[in-house]
């Protein structure tokens, strides 16, 4: 009889500790050790941490505020009341690895120790998936020691804002969630075809003519005709340097995305003199797929140069990121063909095609942007007629270009389109208008980075990954939800994770308590079964 009682005991320790360890992404290193009793945070509980931990302290009190009406108070010493503590500290001498993190619970005290302060955010993000995930509960969490740190140096998500537009309060709660990801990169997709939505001040016709369009096309492209409804928006920029300093309380770089020289169609109808037709009017586009029947391409003259290093000046100036996305892709070269003006260009400059056209004009914007001390991040497409020399490539058309670029040396994202578009549908039978290739749940999580055509030197130009939402057919935050996650959670996992011991079913079982954390949050995600 007592051997049956200690089992039951043991069994249901067991159970009450795997429910509060169902950690995404997985750590590289977990002890559970269940004789300790677990550790009680409620109001007594004290953060200690110095001022250059204040975001972690706001993040984390933020969180426990809103979601689990908890209010703790910080001090950078160690008062002698304190009943319990959550000490958050860095070490410089811990790790070379700075993103590394230690955290360990005892029924006294949490530590979080790191070599630097984005390292302590992470443990943070670790430390939130430990508490309760219903409000009115006892907040224990168990005893542990956990080490960790990323697979990838590179954790993005990207957002497109010109097909549809989303508001700052939207775009910082998408902020928030890559940050309890621990993604470190957000991808902000803010020109297209569909509408411009950055302030550029030295050409404000962009915004107030390039960022409306007179409709939107109706249904799954074709589509079944316009709704004739007005559309767009912009962010200004003092907006913009709001949404950067929240990135940056995150420790989440902004990457923004000046789409060149296709996809230009929102620039076109603002500035038609930097086309290839300039004598046609240009609308904003209304429509998706439209890469062959309307000209969206920019002429490659010194004249368009100039306007796009004064657009660039303006976006280096606000975004303090190293690196810059020119797009690059989808580029219909017959608008070059068809131009003579683009052919006297290419002759001028011994350029024996179209594509050797592209390469010129990409690598013009690149030595631009190199000269003001940034980098050049493109579509794969930036790969024809020769790479530029410094640029990362962001390989979407499957993972060819990625492959390419790593034999090349050069910096590699990947972020293949059959396996990490998030825009496409979740399931073979889709319950709302989507991209209509599904990319499942399991698809997501069985994606690794890393080609097998690479060998060991090779691979260590695959910078990570970023999962892509484009948003034809996403018009409101709640889609965007919908459509984010669980995949968010997948995507979190083979970034952040060691690629050892990938479970996809054992993934799903820690997946159903993350999920429950979603309630908590009240965001809307799929809730069918991914397995259905």
């Amino acid at each position: 009889m007592k051997k049956i009682f200690l089992f039951c005991f043991l069994l249901l320790s067991f159970t009450f500790s795997a429910q509060q360890l169902d950690l995404i992404p997985a750590p590289v290193n977990v002890k559970l050790n269940i004789k300790e009793k677990p550790f009680s945070l409620d109001a007594r509980t004290k953060i200690i941490a110095s001022d250059s931990l204040k975001n972690s302290v706001s993040f984390l009190n933020d969180y426990l505020k809103k979601y689990l009406n908890v209010n703790l108070n910080s001090t950078a010493n160690v008062t002698e009341n304190s009943v319990s503590t959550i000490k958050l500290e860095i070490d410089s001498e811990l790790s070379n690895n700075l993103n590394e993190y230690s955290l360990t619970v005892n029924k006294s005290e949490i530590k979080i120790r790191s070599a630097s302060a984005n390292g302590v955010f992470y443990g943070i993000q670790t430390l939130i998936q430990l508490l309760p995930y219903t409000q009115g509960t006892a907040i224990k969490i168990p005893s542990v020691a956990i080490t960790d740190y990323p697979r990838f140096d590179y954790r993005g998500m990207h957002l497109d804002v010109s097909r549809h537009f989303f508001d700052v309060a939207f775009i910082k709660k998408y902020i928030d969630y890559l940050a309890l990801h621990k993604m470190n990169y957000f991808h902000w997709h803010l020109t297209d075809d569909h509408g411009w939505r950055i302030e550029i001040k030295k050409y404000p016709k962009l915004t107030s003519i390039g960022s409306w369009r007179n409709s939107s096309i109706i249904g799954l492209y074709p589509g079944t005709g316009n709704d004739n409804i007005r559309y767009g928006g912009f962010y200004t920029q003092e907006e913009i340097k709001e949404v950067i300093k929240y990135a940056s309380n995150r420790y989440i770089t902004i990457i923004p995305e000046i789409e060149m020289p296709g996809h230009s169609m929102g620039v076109l109808a603002a500035y038609p003199q930097f086309g290839t037709t300039p004598s046609i009017p240009t609308e904003v586009a209304q429509t998706w797929g439209i890469f062959k029947k309307f000209n969206n391409v920019l002429q490659p003259t010194e004249e368009t140069f100039r306007f796009l290093e004064d657009v660039l000046t303006e976006v280096m100036d606000l975004f303090p990121s190293k690196y810059i996305h020119i797009g690059g892709d989808e580029c219909d070269k017959k608008w070059w063909k068809e131009s003579a003006v683009s052919q006297q260009i290419m002759k001028e400059n011994n350029l024996k095609d179209e594509n050797a056209l592209q390469s010129y004009f990409i690598k013009r914007i690149e030595k631009f942007v190199n000269s003001k001390g940034k980098n050049i991040i493109g579509w794969d497409e930036i790969l024809e007629g020769g790479l530029a020399p410094n640029a990362v490539v962001m390989s979407w058309q499957g993972e060819k270009g990625g492959i390419t670029s790593a034999k090349e040396k050069h910096n590699v994202i990947m972020t293949p389109n059959a396996s990490l578009y998030f825009n496409h549908a979740q399931f073979v039978k889709e319950d709302s208008l989507t991209a209509t290739r599904p990319i499942l749940l399991e698809t997501v999580y069985n994606y690794d980075p890393v080609p097998k055509e690479l060998n060991e030197e090779e691979s260590k130009f695959i910078w990570g990954a970023q999962g892509c939402l484009w948003s034809e057919y996403i018009s409101n935050p709640a889609k965007v939800e919908y459509m984010l996650f669980p995949r968010l959670d997948a995507l979190s996992e083979i970034l952040w994770s060691p690629r050892r011991n990938k479970d996809y079913l054992e993934f799903l079982s820690r997946l159903k308590t993350q999920n429950k954390r979603h309630d908590l949050m009240k965001i809307k995600y799929n809730k069918r079964n991914p397995i259905e």
